[in-house]
């Protein structure tokens, strides 16, 4: 899931410079950087996801970026509100900190 995350937020990125206006652009760059980076890490850290606290982390930080980069990018072509950007934002703050607790625990 992680490597399509951040296969398909370079497609977007590529979108996004043709995007037209300045505040569509911004949107969907930042859609593209989340996506990426947490693809990025989605993909290297799964593999070492073996207990629940680490992949529960896991869980929520591609659901928060679903939602986040999902909510940018539905706002650009469907003209819906970005009201689940935010909750995107807190499940990938609550992954990382679940995965900060599950490295702790090692």
């Amino acid at each position: 899931m992680g490597a399509l995350m951040a296969g398909l937020s370079v497609a977007l990125a590529a979108y996004a410079v043709h995007a037209g206006e300045p505040a569509a652009q911004q949107r969907l760059q930042s859609a593209a950087w989340f996506a990426f980076g947490h693809g990025i890490a989605l993909t290297a850290l799964a593999p070492r996801a073996v207990r629940a606290p680490g992949l529960a982390g896991l869980a929520c930080l591609a659901t928060g970026t679903l939602l986040f980069s999902g909510s940018l990018v539905g706002a650009h072509f469907f003209a819906t509100p970005t009201t689940l950007a935010p909750f995107g934002g807190g499940f990938m703050m609550l992954g990382w900190l679940l995965w900060a607790a599950a490295s702790l625990r090692r």
